[in-house]
């Protein structure tokens, strides 16, 4: 049934409005080289399966009463990690529940949200759901996000750090900068990707927190700890912050996130070396990665993400993507102005990243 074919008589006005959010194509094929939704080559810890498993072997208990409606264990495995306390720590499914709470509890404001003009395309979709006047700030040319840029009235900023779709960081400087600008407007920093980035100084903006009290920073599970099938997201910031987000979280979906989904986040947690060698193990692929495409005469930016952001020689990118498609390659390809010659190829293994190579390589020599 097409979408003009579907009878809307009975919808709400909101729900005739919206406009929904279109996620990375999930295609079933044999043999298929999936470089396209940024998830992680290599297995969660195994000890998120045995966790699960004890939860499973409890059938008696287990599944047949709700669970923690806060996911305490869980919050204060974070708290540990990230030395904060567990009032400082939020939970919810995956880390878009956490930013359609977000967005709901802090920046239905008169003043206009402020987000980078090429940023997480869910954004607008939540600014629109929500009924939020978001105001998109262009970044510089080169595709960095100039801070000074932010400078202005407005009732709140979020900003994905490392950006997406351009792996590009921010410092903490940088974001001290932000949360110091706007002090009655809640900063948001969606740190989706932070455990990849490669630098000498820390990167998550979570050691800012107690330092500002209008600073969230949201994470997830999905990508450096393989379990984007789980769905858990978790946002950290001054304890005001998190009773707000819980606030709303109670009044939409007290149990956000199954015993499953807890028992195996909490095992993900602790098992903190796995979680250090899988980062840097992308990190490596990562940057042979770009090098590869580099000497393809590929413009590739210099990703701090668990992707990479390249434009072919020819600036063809549509008609690149499609060609890699036909020999069962997935990489992503956005339209709109300004990214459309760009190609945002996730990190695989080291055999799909030399698929994807040889694959480019020989359209290279044949160009």
């Amino acid at each position: 049934m097409t979408a003009s074919q579907i009878d809307t008589r009975l919808w709400s006005q909101t729900a005739r409005q919206l406009s929904p959010y279109v996620p990375g194509e999930q295609p079933k094929h044999d043999n298929l080289c999936k470089l396209n939704t940024n998830e992680n080559p290599f297995p969660p810890s195994p000890k998120v399966a045995e966790a699960i498993a004890r939860v499973i072997a409890e059938q008696a208990t287990a599944l047949r009463l709700y669970p923690a409606p806060e996911s305490d264990d869980l919050r204060q495995a974070l708290a540990t990690r990230h030395n904060v306390g567990i009032e400082q720590v939020f939970v919810g499914n995956g880390s878009d529940e956490v930013l359609a709470l977000t967005f709901a509890s802090f920046f239905l404001k008169d003043a206009p949200l402020l987000a980078p003009d090429i940023s997480y395309s869910f954004y607008p979709v939540y600014a629109h759901t929500f009924g939020v006047d978001l105001q998109p700030v262009a970044l510089r040319d080169d595709f960095s996000i100039d801070v000074a840029d932010y400078d202005q009235p407005c009732g709140g900023v979020i900003v994905a750090n490392p950006n997406a779709p351009t792996g590009l960081l921010l410092s903490l400087d940088e974001i001290r900068r932000l949360a110091t600008m706007h002090p009655h407007s809640v900063v948001v920093i969606d740190e989706a990707y932070i455990d990849f980035a490669d630098t000498d100084a820390p990167a998550s903006a979570v050691s800012l927190i107690d330092e500002f009290d209008n600073l969230l920073v949201t994470q997830t599970f999905s990508k450096s700890r393989a379990l984007a099938g789980l769905r858990v997201g978790m946002a950290f910031g001054n304890a005001s912050l998190i009773e707000a987000l819980t606030r709303m979280k109670n009044s939409f979906n007290s149990f956000p996130l199954d015993k499953l989904a807890q028992a195996g986040a909490t095992a993900s947690v602790e098992d903190e070396a796995y979680f250090t060698d899988s980062c840097q193990q992308i990190i490596d692929l990562r940057n042979a990665l770009i090098e590869d495409l580099r000497a393809l005469d590929y413009h590739v930016l210099p990703s701090q993400a668990n992707f990479v952001f390249a434009r072919p020689p020819a600036g063809n990118a549509s008609d690149v993507a499609a060609r890699l498609r036909e020999e069962g390659i997935i990489v992503r390809h956005f339209k709109q102005p300004r990214v459309n010659e760009y190609l945002r190829i996730t990190v695989g293994t080291a055999a799909q990243n030399e698929r994807l190579i040889t694959a480019l390589r020989a359209e290279h020599a044949s160009a």
